[in-house]
């Protein structure tokens, strides 16, 4: 079993690998419910990036998450949800 430590260094390797900051074009085609679902999935997960020091999203700069952020909101935009989903925390906040 891997230290916490020798888990960090091992994201922190994998993310310097070369051309890992290479964009890259994906096309994709899902149900809304799937994008809604996945736009929050990313949300939560950017959220609870203090609540895990030991994990992927820990060893990431705030560039890359204001990018993973982008990239949640681009999905809401695309299929028509994101005030949909501002709403839907607009209710959780509650």
């Amino acid at each position: 079993m891997l230290s916490a430590k020798d888990v960090t260094i091992v994201y922190e390797t994998m993310l310097s690998f070369p051309g890992m900051t290479d964009a890259i074009k994906i096309s994709l085609q899902i149900p809304r419910k799937q994008a809604l679902l996945l736009a929050k999935v990313i949300e939560l997960g950017v959220a609870m990036r203090g609540n895990d020091p030991n994990g992927l999203l820990a060893v990431v700069d705030n560039e890359t998450l204001n990018d993973l952020k982008a990239v949640s909101a681009d999905l809401l935009k695309k299929a028509g949800l994101t005030e949909m989903n501002e709403k839907l925390n607009a209710l959780q906040s509650k």
